[in-house]
């Protein structure tokens, strides 16, 4: 079992998957990004290190001995000209300068390549916990009904559709309308623009109307950014009025499944699992 390097930003999927690998008895250690990485993951092995501290963190992770990295949690584009590098960081910044401009994908792309040039094997995090993926069909006791599965479709086609002009991973979708789709603000800031749409074109708690779907971008990276949902995403659904969320069945990374389940059970939304298009 080969010791993992845990790339920590921000959001509960990186304690998750710390939580996991100490349980799995699995040796890890991680590197904390600075002004992301949640407190509580300062009681494991590893360092803290600012975005441009490449040669910081290639000699943590093989001073602790790992093999492979795995990125994971929140971490919003940056701000290169504010980043402080050092000295293998300033090799490294002009080369994710220009990829950024081609956008998203390209960035990321760059980034794992400059780990596995430094000889480290690239896990996502759905490959370091496979039970965290949506599976088929329902999550929970709640399924959607025919009436739902036109707006399911729709809202999947036009997720896929800005996820090949690398744009977001979402989309909501309300009897064939299109609501809303996700750019930089993330899903939770798109559901509140939906949120605050009439209710004319949209559902409301007696009556929830309308799907979000999260879909990977045909050009992305899937070892490095998965689309994701967690108890956030499902209690705005809710607020917007919406039926449910539906996702690729192993496509989509659940954070804290138990509390999605419990939450959506709760509050009546679907969760569910659909077939990947198969020229995907």
């Amino acid at each position: 079992m080969r010791k993992l390097g845990l790339i920590a930003g921000g959001g509960s999927l990186p304690v998750e998957l710390a939580q996991h690998c100490e349980a799995a008895g699995r040796p890890f250690a991680v590197m904390r990004l600075k002004s992301f990485a949640q407190p509580v993951l300062a009681r494991y092995p590893g360092v803290e290190v600012g975005l441009g501290e490449f040669g910081k963190v290639f000699k943590a992770l093989r001073e602790e001995g790992c093999e492979a990295v795995c990125f994971a949690g929140v971490v919003d584009r940056p701000d290169f000209s504010t980043i402080k590098p050092d000295l293998r960081g300033l090799a490294v910044i002009p080369g994710l300068v220009n990829a950024a401009r081609k956008g998203d994908d390209a960035l990321l792309r760059r980034l794992l390549a400059e780990f596995e040039k430094e000889g480290f094997a690239i896990e996502g995090a759905h490959e370091v916990r496979g039970e965290m993926t949506l599976p088929r069909g329902a999550l929970g006791k709640h399924a959607p009904k025919e009436t739902h599965v036109a707006d399911m479709d729709r809202a999947l086609d036009v997720a896929r559709a800005i996820g090949a002009l690398d744009v977001g991973q979402g989309a909501v979708v309300c009897d064939g309308l299109v609501l809303a789709v996700e750019a930089q603000e993330g899903t939770d800031a798109m559901l509140r623009r939906v949120a605050d749409l009439p209710q004319a074109i949209r559902g409301n708690a007696e009556a929830p109307r309308g799907v979000l779907a999260k879909a990977p971008k045909p050009i992305q990276e899937t070892k490095v950014d998965l689309p994701t949902i967690g108890v956030a995403t499902v209690q705005r659904a809710a607020r917007a009025g919406l039926a449910g969320v539906v996702g690729e069945a192993g496509r989509l990374l659940i954070v804290d499944r138990d509390q999605v389940i419990a939450c959506a059970d709760d509050l009546g939304l679907f969760v569910y699992g659909v077939e990947p298009r198969a020229d995907r």
